[in-house]
């Protein structure tokens, strides 16, 4: 693994021919850095190419040597994470756009408040701190082939909670409005919590077409995964968060 702002050169494909997994751990603790460096190396599809203890060095460490995953850590020194990752993810205020690496959040509570925010610069999902290896292992893996972290019902859980306890006027997109009924109606649905199987039953459609209308409306909106497709569809007031009763 590389120490504190040190790049590993790029690496080779394994012996099967796959490309392995490369990733970034930014932590501003060297003993967590060190750890989840340490565990993803003992997998042959993973390699640790930098390791960063604050948000600026990560996003160089991205613009330098394009890695396909970074975890996170949100509250760090010089920049934090949330600023990291819209800069390394081209959200809000960012330049990298959709072809740029995946952003992990590591937090050590599942509903911090600072994760919402997280999600909204373009982050993919998030993981406690505490997690097993095998999640830690699974979720890069998940988020390097492209698809979102959350699972629909957290993601609608934990959106819609920041979404109801901060709400923020609309922020309607004109991208929308490219939208075809159908493919709005099935945005409707992923951020009301539905997974593909359930969207399909809901409009009587197959599953397969489902994926066929979320990849069209992630091309039309220039979003990169279904989280962002969710916050989108909040930030927007497409979706309004239900109150509790």
């Amino acid at each position: 693994m590389s120490g504190p702002g040190v790049a590993a050169p790029p690496d080779a494909p394994d012996r099967a021919g796959h490309t392995r997994v490369r990733v970034v751990v930014a932590d501003d603790q060297e003993v967590v850095r060190a750890g989840f460096g340490a565990l993803l190396d003992t997998q042959p599809d993973f390699t640790v190419v930098g390791s960063a203890p604050d948000g600026a060095e990560a996003v160089r460490l991205c613009r330098d040597h394009r890695p396909d995953v970074v975890l996170m850590d949100v509250r760090m020194p010089v920049m934090d994470g949330i600023e990291a990752t819209r800069l390394i993810t081209g959200g809000p205020g960012g330049s990298a756009g959709v072809g740029g690496p995946r952003v992990i959040m590591l937090t050590t509570f599942d509903l911090d408040e600072h994760v919402y925010d997280a999600l909204c610069a373009g982050a993919s999902g998030f993981l406690l701190k505490e997690v097993t290896a095998e999640r830690l292992f699974d979720a890069v893996r998940v988020v390097a082939a492209g698809d979102a972290l959350l699972a629909p019902a957290v993601t609608r859980r934990l959106i819609g909670e920041f979404a109801r306890l901060r709400p923020r006027p609309p922020q309607r997109t004109t991208a929308l409005d490219t939208l075809t009924p159908r493919e709005t109606a099935v945005l409707r649905l992923l951020a009301e919590g539905l997974s593909n199987p359930e969207v399909a039953a809901r409009l009587v459609i197959s599953e397969e077409t489902v994926k066929t209308h979320v990849s069209r409306v992630l091309g039309k909106l220039g979003l990169r995964d279904r989280t962002q497709a969710v916050v989108t569809a909040y930030e927007s007031g497409l979706v309004v968060p239900r109150e509790r009763r």
